[in-house]
C-alpha cells in the first residue's frame, strides 16, 4: 500500500503523530513543515519525509490511503489534486468549504473546523477523555496500544544537568507561560540539584540532545515535553489551558492541572491569574518524585 500524511505542524503534534507509523504497514510519504522534515528522517520505520514547499513531487502516486490531519484550506486544496482510493480527515466539499470524513470526527469533532461550531468545539474537547492517539487510531480502525513515539537519534548536547526547565512559549498560547519558573529554579537549586533553562537551537536534533541530557524536563503542553516522552526522559508538565487528558503520559509523565483549566480552556489571550494558579510548592513536590524513581523503572538509561 502506498499511504500519505499530511500533518505539517506545530512540531509536538508531528511528533505525536509518529506511533501512527508503528500501526500502518505499506510504503509512508510525509508532507510536513520544512523544520520537520530532519524529525522524520533516520527513524526505525522508513518514512519519506516531504516539506510542504516540495509537495509537487508527490504528485506523481496513486495513494491507497491518505490522512489529512491538517484543518486548513491550503491542505485541502492539495488533497484535491491527488489520485487516491481513500481519503481520511480534512476535504473540500463541493461549496469549498473545509470539511472532514466520518471516520475522522472523533478528532475534528473538537477542532477549528468541527460541525458543531468553535464554542461547542471546545467544550467537547473540554470534556473528552481520550488521547490523541486514541481519537485518530480509533478512526483509522486501530486500537491504541501504548505505541511509542518515533524520533531519529539527537546530535550530541554538552548541556546536562539533573532538570532542565522551559520557561518560554510561543506567541499563540501566551497562558502555557507559568509565573514562577525562575523561583522554582532558585528552589531546586537550593536542594542541591543542577537546572538547565533550555535555549532555542540551531536544530531540533540538538534540542532533543539538551531534552535527552537531564532526569526531568518541567514545562508547559510544548514540544519538549513531546521531545521528552518520546525519548524516554521522565517530565512534569503544567497545563493552564489545554487539555491534560489527550496526552499519553507513557508513565513517565506528571500532570499538574490548573485549578482554573475550565475557566481559561483554550483561551488563547493572557491572564495573569491563569499563570499563577499553580502553586510552586506543588511542582517542586512533582520534581522531587520524579528524580527519585529509580531509571530502571522507565526502562530507559540516563
Amino acid at each position: 500500500m502506498n499511504i500519505l500524511i499530511i500533518k505539517l505542524g506545530a512540531t509536538g503534534d508531528v511528533v505525536r503523530t509518529t506511533p501512527l507509523l508503528k500501526k500502518i504497514a505499506g510504503r509512508i510519504t510525509w508532507i510536513t513543515a520544512a523544520k520537520n522534515v530532519r524529525l522524520l528522517q533516520g527513524l526505525q520505520r522508513e518514512v519519506r519525509s516531504v516539506s510542504w514547499e516540495q509537495r509537487h513531487v508527490i504528485l506523481d502516486t496513486d495513494y491507497d490511503l491518505v490522512i489529512n490531519l491538517e484543518d486548513d484550506h491550503d491542505s485541502s486544496v492539495f488533497a484535491q489534486k491527488l489520485r487516491y482510493r481513500q481519503l481520511f480527515g480534512a476535504y473540500l466539499d463541493s461549496q469549498g468549504a473545509v470539511r472532514y470524513t466520518r471516520d475522522s470526527r472523533g478528532w475534528f469533532d473538537l477542532s477549528l473546523i468541527s460541525t458543531f461550531g468553535r464554542a461547542n468545539a471546545d467544550f467537547l474537547k473540554y470534556w473528552n477523555r481520550k488521547t490523541y492517539q486514541e481519537l485518530i487510531f480509533k478512526g483509522l480502525g486501530f486500537s491504541f496500544d501504548g505505541e511509542t513515539y518515533l524520533l531519529p537519534e539527537p546530535v550530541e548536547s554538552e548541556l546536562s544537568g539533573d532538570v532542565a526547565i522551559v520557561p518560554e512559549v510561543g506567541p499563540v498560547w501566551p497562558m502555557k507561560q507559568w509565573a514562577y519558573y525562575e523561583r522554582l529554579k532558585q528552589e531546586l537549586e537550593a536542594n542541591g540539584l543542577v537546572v538547565n533553562v533550555l535555549q532555542k537551537r540551531p536544530t531540533l536534533l540538538e534540542h532533543l540532545g539538551d531534552v535527552r541530557n537531564h532526569r526531568c524536563l518541567v514545562s508547559g503542553d510544548t514540544l519538549p515535553m513531546h521531545l521528552a516522552l518520546g525519548s524516554g526522559t521522565r517530565c512534569v508538565t503544567l497545563f493552564n489551558c489545554t487539555s491534560p487528558w489527550e496526552i499519553h503520559a507513557y508513565g513517565i509523565q506528571r500532570k499538574i492541572v490548573s485549578p482554573l483549566l475550565e475557566e481559561f480552556f483554550y483561551k488563547r489571550g493572557h491572564n495573569e491569574r491563569a499563570t499563577t494558579a499553580i502553586i510552586v510548592e506543588e511542582v517542586i513536590d512533582a520534581v522531587m518524585c520524579q528524580i527519585e524513581v529509580p531509571a530502571i523503572e522507565t526502562g530507559v538509561t540516563k
